[in-house]
């Protein structure tokens, strides 16, 4: 678990964090659908449990990636579908068996379960849920004499067999013990969150929060996890562009520089600033020297967090793009180099309209003003009025182009791969 830190910042607080924070609270994973989650991962283990094919055979079933880390966010597309991952350690005869057909032993054994779609994909089986909620259980087998749950994960694209099958080595419990560890509690962050959660449930009382239990999860618990959805939702904004194939980069790479790049205390633009150039400066590091990004689980080298990308260095150097953008829009906002009246825009580019006018109604809401079209009301001056706590002085006049950070060795170009 997390050690308690009793310092932190509340990031609803700053007159600019805030818009920030409340778009990272649009996409949150709501705490009623957390406990939904939660109830529906150990149901599907309690039903492959009574399977022929997996009785006496399921060692350990749960959540890996941003489910375990509080990191869940909406997917790419939409703002109301989330992906839940599950790893399914299993026993007995699946570790003689062929990645392909522990892929297919599970799918088959998922088949009709509440009448959902199942679908088998390369690494796992997805349970695809009415609500949009997806579910995707990864088998995996334990490397015996190894730290706790460190496995191989299956790896079969299908639908035959292929040269390229493989057992993928990893550990997704020591990385979330190790992200814990480097991004401890900030109890004030904590604290407003929950009481974020709070105010919403009461707001909406009579729809989908009915079903949240007393004790429910709130989520977040540090700035560092919230910089880090920011940048998932920011991510999968620009590759929900459909000029872009290929993969996004990873989640679990992400989480990894969100982690390493945490300092507890800072606010929540100085945490998004920090792990973008982070990234930034190890892709630049890596395109001088004509590599590709590659990074490890700190806990088990094999593990290679970047095994599926970059397939090439242009495509490592067009997420240095993106992130160099987003790292000069942010500053932009914080030093008054962009318009106020700019502000809703620029947020809209960097996150997607309809969270951002969710949020921009939320404020206003929250503070008897009325807006329209997620528009804010200005002084003559330029000043901010949507509520005392987001006042904001006037900035000076600047162009709407906002200039992307330039790295100081390597300029990164290139087409979408």
């Amino acid at each position: 678990m997390n050690m308690s830190f009793t310092h932190g910042i509340n990031p609803f607080l700053d007159p600019i964090d805030r818009m920030f924070a409340e778009i990272a609270f649009s996409i949150q994973l709501p705490p009623s659908l957390h406990a939904k989650a939660v109830s529906r991962y150990e149901a599907v283990r309690k039903f492959l449990e009574g399977t022929t094919a997996f009785r006496d055979n399921v060692e350990h079933f749960y959540p890996q990636g941003s489910m375990a880390i509080d990191a869940t966010i909406s997917t790419r597309g939409t703002d109301d579908e989330y992906d839940i991952d599950i790893v399914a350690q299993l026993g007995g005869k699946f570790h003689s068996m062929d990645p392909l057909d522990v892929l297919i032993e599970l799918e088959d054994a998922l088949d009709g379960y509440r009448g959902l779609t199942v679908s088998r994909q390369t690494r796992c089986v997805t349970l695809h849920y009415a609500d949009n909620m997806h579910l995707d259980i990864s088998p995996s087998i334990r490397q015996y004499g190894t730290p706790d749950r460190q496995s191989w994960i299956m790896n079969a694209k299908g639908p035959g067999y292929s040269s390229s099958d493989c057992h993928v080595p990893t550990n997704a419990y020591g990385f979330v013990e190790w992200y814990k560890r480097k991004t401890p509690n900030e109890t004030i962050v904590q604290e407003a969150f929950r009481s974020r959660w709070l105010d919403e449930m009461r707001f909406r009382a009579e729809a989908e929060v009915d079903d949240v239990p007393d004790q429910a999860h709130f989520g977040v618990k540090s700035m560092a996890t919230l910089a880090l959805q920011l940048l998932k939702r920011y991510r999968n904004i620009r590759y929900s562009d459909p000029r872009r194939t290929g993969r996004m980069p990873p989640s679990v790479m992400l989480a990894y520089y969100a982690a390493k790049t945490s300092r507890p205390g800072q606010k929540l633009t100085e945490a998004l600033d920090t792990v973008c150039s982070a990234i930034i400066a190890d892709i630049q590091m890596a395109s001088s020297h004509g590599r590709l990004l590659h990074v490890e689980n700190p806990e088990y080298r094999d593990d290679v967090f970047t095994d599926r990308w970059p397939e090439t260095v242009q495509q490592q150097n067009l997420f240095a793009n993106d992130l160099g953008e987003l790292v000069s829009a942010v500053r932009g906002l914080r030093n008054g180099t962009v318009r106020l009246t700019e502000f809703p825009e620029v947020l809209k580019e960097l996150f997607g309209d309809r969270v951002v006018t969710s949020a921009i109604h939320r404020v206003a809401a929250e503070n008897g003003q009325a807006i329209k079209g997620a528009t804010q009301t200005y002084t003559n001056r330029g000043g901010l009025l949507t509520a005392p706590a987001l006042i904001v002085p006037a900035a000076p006049a600047v162009a709407k182009t906002l200039s992307p950070v330039k790295p100081t060795n390597h300029t990164f170009f290139g087409d979408a791969p």
